[in-house]
C-alpha cells in the first residue's frame, strides 16, 4: 500500500519530491540476551549485566511512550508489518508482547493480516509460552538455530544444543504455520559436508522460510579481536553454491542474497527494507527510515538500555529518545536504494527507483552503464537485475554506486 501525499505537505520545491509514500513497517528492538555471542555485533546486552535483572515492565512502558511520541511522523499511515528483533525478544513474557501489540493497534492503523514476526532462540522455548505468543498476535516466528552441529554451537557460544534446536522447531511447528530458521555457514573449522548436514536437516523440517548467512568477523566483536580459524573463500563459495542448489531442489526460491522461501512465504517485513520502504524503529538502538514529501529522514534511538529508559521518561515533552537524525541527500538516496534493491535475485522495477527516491533513473546512468559493461547487472526499460556474477560479487557491484565523496 502507498499513501498519496497532499500538495499541502510539499514544502520544499528544491528538494527531490515523492509523489507517494512507500509502505511502512514497525521494528521493535528488545536488547537483552541470556549470553552475548562472540560473533554478534547487534545491540544486545546480557541480562546478568543489568543491575536488578531485565527491567521488562519498565521497558514495555518506554516502548509505548516512544511510539506515542513518533506518531506525528507517521500520522495516518497504515502499518504493513511488525518485527520484534533483538537481542532475544522471546525472553519477554507473552503478556508483555500482548501489551505492546495492543498499544500498536490502539495508536496506528495495522493492516489486516499484517505480518507480525518474533525472533526467538532455542534456549528460551517453552510450549505454553509460544501458545501464548500466538494468542497475542504473533503469526511468524524466526528461530536462531545457526547450526545443528553441537561442536559448532559451542564454538559460536550459543546457549542451546542440537536437541534444544530440534525441540524448538517442533514447538514452533505445532503453533505457527510461518516459521523461519536462521542458519550460518563458513563456521570455525566447518567442512562442506558439515554445512550440507545443517542445510539438509533444516530442509527436512519443511518450514516456510530459511535464512543462510555467511559468518563474517564484524568489528567490536570477540571473534574480530580473537579470530577463529575459518574456511577459506573457495570453500565458503562452494558451501554457498551447495546451499542454493539444495534449497532450490527442495522447493525454496533464493529471492534475496541470504533468504530462501517457499512460494508466497517471503518475509514481507524484510522485502520492505530491500525495496527501500519506510520503517519506524522503537526501542534501544533502533533505526528508522521515514519518508516525507520533500525529505527522507534516518534516525537512531539511544543504544544503551538504561540511557534509553532515562531518555524516554520525558519523551512526550522532548522527543529525547532519538540520539541521531539526518536527512538523506540525493546521492545517499540513490546509493541506499541500490544497496538494498540489488540484494534481490530478481532485482527491481525501474519505476520503483523513481517512486522511492524521487530521483530520475538518469541520476545513476553512468553507474548503470559501468555495471552493465562489467556484466554485473542487466536492465531494460522496466527492470534492473543483478547477474549471477553480480550476486556472487555483490560488494564489487555496490561499490560502483558508492557516492564519490565516500570513496575518498
Amino acid at each position: 500500500m502507498t499513501t498519496t501525499i497532499s500538495p499541502a505537505f510539499v514544502l520544499n520545491s528544491r528538494a527531490p519530491r515523492l509523489k507517494s509514500l512507500p509502505p511502512l513497517g514497525l521494528y521493535i528492538h528488545i536488547p537483552w540476551c541470556v549470553k552475548k555471542c562472540p560473533y554478534c555485533d547487534f545491540n544486545s546486552h546480557e541480562v546478568r549485566d543489568q543491575s536488578g535483572g531485565m527491567p521488562e515492565a519498565e521497558y514495555v512502558a518506554a516502548l509505548i511512550r516512544d511510539l506515542e511520541s513518533a506518531l506525528p511522523q507517521v500520522w495516518g499511515r497504515q502499518v504493513s508489518s511488525v518485527f520484534f528483533g533483538g537481542g532475544t525478544p522471546s525472553l519477554f513474557t507473552a503478556q508483555s508482547i500482548d501489551t505492546i501489540l495492543s498499544a500498536i493497534r490502539a495508536l496506528l492503523p495495522l493492516e489486516l493480516f499484517a505480518e507480525i514476526t518474533l525472533e526467538a532462540n532455542p534456549g528460551t522455548f517453552e510450549s505454553q509460552k509460544f501458545i501464548d505468543f500466538r494468542a497475542a498476535g504473533i503469526n511468524r516466528l524466526s528461530i536462531g538455530i545457526q547450526s545443528f552441529n553441537p561442536r559448532h554451537l559451542r564454538l559460536l557460544g550459543r546457549i542451546h544444543d542440537d536437541s534444544d534446536a530440534r525441540r524448538a522447531i517442533e514447538i514452533a511447528g505445532n503453533n505457527f504455520d510461518n516459521v523461519n530458521l536462521d542458519l550460518m555457514y563458513g563456521l570455525p573449522g566447518q567442512s562442506l559436508e558439515e554445512a550440507r548436514n545443517d542445510i539438509e536437516t533444516a530442509l527436512a523440517w519443511g518450514v516456510s522460510h530459511i535464512s543462510a548467512y555467511h559468518l563474517t568477523l564484524e568489528p567490536n566483536t570477540l571473534f574480530h579481536r580473537y579470530p577463529p580459524p575459518l574456511p577459506d573463500d573457495d570453500l565458503t563459495a562452494e558451501m554457498q553454491g551447495m546451499i542454493e542448489k539444495t534449497l532450490a531442489h527442495g522447493g525454496y526460491a533464493n529471492y534475496e542474497t541470504s533468504a530462501f522461501a517457499r512460494p508466497g512465504r517471503e518475509s514481507r517485513h524484510n522485502m520492505n527494507y530491500w525495496l527501500f520502504g519506510d520503517y519506524l524503529g522503537i526501542g534501544a538502538g533502533a533505526h528508522s527510515k521515514i519518508s516525507f514529501a520533500d525529505k527522507i529522514v534516518r534516525q537512531m534511538r539511544y543504544k544503551q538500555p538504561r540511557e534509553y529508559l532515562a531518555k524516554t521518561a520525558g519523551i512526550l515533552d522532548s522527543g529525547l529518545a532519538i540520539m541521531e537524525q539526518h536527512e538523506l541527500g540525493r546521492d545517499d538516496r540513490a546509493f541506499e536504494f541500490m544497496i538494498n534493491g540489488l540484494r534481490l535475485s530478481k532485482g527491481f522495477a525501474t519505476e520503483m527507483f523513481v517512486e522511492r527516491t524521487g530521483l530520475p533513473i538518469t541520476r545513476i546512468q553512468r553507474q548503470l552503464d559501468e555495471a552493465e559493461r562489467r556484466q554485473l547487472l542487466t536492465r531494460d526499460h522496466q527492470s534492473i537485475v543483478p547477474t549471477l556474477t553480480g550476486r556472487r560479487f555483490l560488494n564489487d557491484l555496490l561499490q560502483i554506486f558508492l557516492p564519490e565523496k565516500s570513496r575518498l
